[in-house]
Order: structure tokens, then C-alpha cells, then sequence
């Protein structure tokens, strides 16, 4: 019976866990939203303030390729956009490839952990994770960000799920 319960306890943890992390990116993400609204409208509270605000900018004269009115125009002679000739798309770059099957490895590596009395292991697991990613933590502050957070909280819940399945059926 003891390996069911370590079974249902570590598909819980494993794959169950991403849509928690999903939830807190989305609550996070939130958050970072309501505090840039807050600290725009601040700023332009303080901007309605200040008296030398109320200078007038003359704009200088539209770039070639661009209308008088801010609307973008097709440059005499260059294709359609959407034509063969106009080139491939400039790629973009992906933050944290890679990112929920090392989750779902991180769970189950904690989760285990805890379940053999291990817990030293997570310390190896984090670990392994920080040095794997360093080069891109160091260079996107966005990253950082969310590797921390969706570190912390697949943590939380494969140590949470561990723990309840400890406690409860494997006492």
C-alpha cells in the first residue's frame, strides 16, 4: 500500500505542480501590472503638478517612410511586407527554455527526496538548477525573476504534497 501512496504522491507533485506555478506567474504578473498602473498614474499626477509642464515641444519633420499624421507608410520601392522578397522575421529569443520539464524533474527530485528522508538532496537539486541556468539569470533580470519564483513555488508544492503523503498514509 506504501508504494501506491509514494506513487499518487509523486505524480501529484510532478505533474500537478505546473498549473500551480502557472497561477503564481499569473498572480505575480498581476501584481507587477497593478504596481506599473499605480506608478504611471503617480507620475502623471506629478506631471499635472508641475507648472514647467506645461512647455510645448515643437516634433521635428517626419522621418522617410513615415506620414505627417504618425502613420506608417510603404518607402517607394521596397516590397510588401508580406511578400517572398522582404525578408525572414527577426527571431525571438525564449526566456528559460526548457523550463517545465526541469520543473516536473525538480518535483520529482523533491518530493523523493522528502520521501526517503533525503532532504539534504534538495539542496543538490537547487544546485544543479542555479548553475544550469547562471549564464542567463546573470544577463536577463526578467529571468531572475521568474526562476526564483517558479523555483520557490514548485518547491513549496512538491515539499507540501511530500509531506501531507508522509504525514497522512505513510505515518
Amino acid at each position: 500500500m506504501n508504494a501506491l501512496w509514494i506513487t499518487v504522491a509523486l505524480l501529484v507533485a510532478g505533474f500537478a505542480g505546473w498549473p500551480v506555478t502557472a497561477l503564481i506567474f499569473r498572480l505575480a504578473k498581476t501584481i507587477d501590472d497593478k504596481a506599473d498602473a499605480a506608478k504611471a498614474a503617480e507620475e502623471a499626477g506629478r506631471a499635472a503638478e508641475d507648472p514647467s509642464a506645461d512647455v510645448t515641444v515643437d516634433l521635428p519633420p517626419p522621418a522617410a517612410g513615415q506620414s505627417v499624421d504618425d502613420e506608417l507608410t510603404a518607402v517607394a520601392g521596397a516590397p510588401p511586407s508580406g511578400s517572398p522578397g522582404s525578408g525572414p522575421a527577426a527571431p525571438t529569443q525564449r526566456i528559460l527554455r526548457g523550463g517545465a520539464i526541469i520543473g516536473i524533474l525538480e518535483r520529482l527530485g523533491v518530493c523523493l527526496a522528502i520521501l526517503t528522508g533525503q532532504p539534504v538532496a534538495i539542496a543538490y537539486i537547487v544546485a544543479i538548477k542555479g548553475l544550469g541556468r547562471f549564464a542567463e539569470l546573470k544577463e536577463t533580470p526578467v529571468a531572475a525573476e521568474r526562476f526564483i519564483i517558479g523555483t520557490l513555488t514548485s518547491m513549496l508544492w512538491a515539499a507540501g504534497t511530500a509531506a501531507a503523503v508522509k504525514v497522512i498514509f505513510l505515518a
